[in-house]
């Protein structure tokens, strides 16, 4: 082994392997290169066997969790209206939440958090999601609409209190997506941000495992890794010095939101101010669950402590239970989207994260067998992949809010490419933007007309994904969530495609020029 940079530490990295019953990634060595051992080395120098192999007792010693979801039905409670804030149903505290918010926002104490560590696998792309272009007449990718989004509150907030203000931007990153990520900020200028409050990270990464707890090898100088879930974003504000950078920076409320919403509402000053104005050091944004078998996780409350219940641990009769006012009683839809204090944060990371238990993903993985060297294919799950959740934390809380709010205004994630009968694709994420800001124009006092001058009735949100909405963007820039569009629309007709830019409104005509 002494190809690795001395036989004494090539020896000492066999023997610990050894010790922890990880020796087979060796198994290969003397057929590697030079170079191929010096990476496989520093790898393994990195990586501490003994805490995986503790991961693995832990994860599977419950039964992968079949234990702690028995009887879970019965301890299940629905959110209590009085932690509950809601966009539609709490309209006159509207303005008072938004005020607060954009007060917090004036004073630079607010941060976004994006967690932007996925692979654009399922969409079909071999890059970051972050950097997918929808179809938008833009053209403008998600990372070019939330850098806008955040210009624009910057500005609303200056505007209002008469103070120059920063929102700092974390972007947690996968070691897959890191670099691809920070260039692609590079080429773009950080679309007009200040280049010091745009600061990237990067979540860390396990092995996946075999069902014996045996490290795989996804070559045979290489390990087969994968990120440690979003959960992850804990340990890695701890190992990259987050949140003292906040707390230096004086940052005092944190929102944290995953990258693939394309109508996310980044910072959102009624979201932070609803919970500035609750005490929480912890919320989550959630949109109302209509539908009982929809496969997204509801909040709620186990045993009186707060947790996401992913669909699959709910029986059918639970899901379609309702209350009083015709609701589903478990409704809360979560969608990834939450506030925490920087004080919170920093709790977690230094007290509650080790106490955090992986979940466990039983997965195909590719993988080199140990005995003949060859590249096996597996036709069915041979091995799990250990990740934690952001929402693991919800626990620890000692004041937890739940905001809820409009499908159509703040949801529409992309995940799949595009396909016939496709859900959560390019094609709806767009549909999404447009009929959100065909809303906008109808609400400032604008109109849309059809080739004959005759106006397009006011049918602005989607019935089912065969309604094609009016072509309308509204660039962030211009209004953050649908304000100040008066001075642009009121009492005017268009014809669509419309964009609305800080260049002016431009009106396409049919044929695309």
């Amino acid at each position: 082994m002494e190809r690795a940079g001395g036989a004494g530490a090539a020896a000492a990295l066999g023997q610990r392997l050894a010790e922890g019953g990880q020796g087979h990634v060796l198994r290969f060595w003397p057929e590697l290169s030079a170079e191929a051992c010096r990476e496989l080395a520093a790898e393994l120098r990195g990586m501490d066997v003994a805490e995986i192999n503790r991961f693995f007792r832990r994860a599977r010693g419950d039964g992968g969790g079949a234990a702690a979801a028995a009887g879970l039905d019965a301890r299940m409670q629905p959110v209590p209206r009085d932690v509950l804030g809601s966009a539609s149903r709490d309209r006159e505290l509207l303005p008072r939440w938004e005020s607060r918010g954009l007060a917090e926002i004036a004073g630079s104490r607010v941060a976004a958090l994006l967690l932007a560590g996925g692979q654009g696998t399922r969409l079909g792309v071999p890059y970051p999601k972050g950097m997918c272009d929808v179809g938008l007449p833009s053209r403008k990718t998600l990372f070019h609409l939330q850098a806008q989004r955040l210009r624009r509150l910057q500005q609303l907030a200056e505007e209002q209190h008469g103070t120059p203000c920063n929102i700092p931007w974390y972007i947690m990153t996968s070691g897959r997506t890191m670099e691809s990520t920070r260039e692609f900020f590079v080429k773009h200028h950080y679309f007009g941000l200040k280049k010091e409050n745009v600061i990237f990270f990067q979540q860390g990464m396990l092995p996946a495992l075999g069902f014996d707890g045996k490290i795989l090898l996804e070559e045979k100088g290489k390990i087969a890794m994968a990120p440690d879930g979003n959960g992850g974003l804990y340990r890695a504000l701890g190992a990259h010095g987050i949140v003292e950078d906040m707390e230096r920076r004086g940052v005092q409320s944190v929102h944290v939101y995953c990258v693939d919403n394309i109508l996310v509402k980044v910072a959102d000053p009624r979201f932070i101010g609803f919970c500035l104005e609750k005490g929480a050091d912890c919320g989550a944004k959630v949109v109302e669950k209509t539908n009982p078998t929809e496969p997204v996780g509801v909040v709620c409350r186990v045993d009186g402590v707060y947790q996401v219940v992913e669909y699959s641990e709910i029986s059918l009769a639970t899901a379609q239970k309702r209350g009083p006012d015709g609701r589903l009683l478990f409704n809360a839809g979560n969608i990834a989207n939450h506030y925490f204090t920087t004080a919170f944060l920093k709790d977690v990371v230094n007290t509650y994260e080790p106490q955090l238990q992986h979940h466990v993903a039983e997965k195909k993985i590719p993988h080199v067998d140990i005995t003949t060297g060859q590249l096996i294919q597996p036709e069915k799950p041979n091995g799990i992949k250990m990740e934690k959740f952001v929402f693991d934390i919800f626990q620890f809380s000692k004041k937890f809010v739940v905001y809820e709010v409009l499908r159509e205004d703040e949801f529409s994630p992309l995940k799949n490419a595009d396909s016939q009968n496709g859900k959560d694709n390019p094609t709806t994420a767009r549909h999404a933007l447009m009929s959100l800001h065909h809303c906008w124009v109808l609400n400032a006092g604008g109109h849309f007309v059809d080739e004959n001058g005759t106006r397009i009735p006011a049918i602005p949100r989607l019935k089912d994904a065969n309604d094609l909405p009016i072509q309308c963007e509204i660039s962030p820039l211009i209004s953050y969530g649908g304000e100040g569009l008066e001075k642009y629309v009121k009492g005017r007709e268009f014809c669509a495609p419309l964009i609305i830019d800080e260049d002016g409104i431009h009106e396409l005509v049919k044929n695309g020029v």
